[in-house]
């Protein structure tokens, strides 16, 4: 597995174009696509024109420290991960952490199982805030990890760019 593809590198061309062409940025938040997401974007280049920073949120460790959003408090907000809500929170949260025009956010569970939240592999998760926010959960019906991974991130950039070009 390569850390981008053409898909996703196609993809995120045409979202650093418009980014770039508006002079927005973004900064995101991922978890089961491992960075895939933030290597496409990094991959085109000119990217510090438009991309602020981005995260791995693979635990509740990782959570609280890149985040700063607490068991705590996700007990407390009812929000569970690979959820939409947790997916929408994501995005807000490092979009304001950034600075950021657009936050985008994946969580899901790439498999070979599913979660411990009872989601099947292949379930994700994704979100987008600024001036659009949306959340969608996708699912590819593989166990697949790998692909799953590359899946999640070619769904996250996608939703981004259509709401760009849209």
């Amino acid at each position: 597995m390569t850390a981008s593809s053409p898909d996703l590198d196609a993809l995120a061309a045409r979202i650093a174009a418009r980014l770039v062409a508006r002079g927005e940025t973004v900064a995101v938040s991922e978890s089961s696509a491992g960075g895939l997401i933030s290597a496409a974007l990094l991959a085109v280049p000119g990217a510090s024109a438009y991309y602020l920073g981005g995260a791995v949120v693979y635990t509740p460790k990782a959570r609280d420290a890149l985040l700063r959003i607490s068991t705590r408090q996700m007990v407390e907000s009812g929000i569970r991960s690979a959820s939409e809500p947790w997916a929408a929170l994501m995005a807000k949260t490092i979009r304001e952490s950034h600075g950021a025009v657009w936050g985008l956010s994946e969580t899901g569970a790439t498999g070979p199982t599913g979660n411990r939240y009872g989601d099947p592999a292949g379930h994700a998760c994704l979100g987008l805030d600024g001036p659009v926010a949306c959340t969608i959960t996708i699912a590819t019906g593989s166990a697949d990890r790998a692909a799953n991974m590359r899946a999640f991130a070619a769904a996250a950039l996608g939703l981004f760019a259509e709401v760009l070009e849209g």
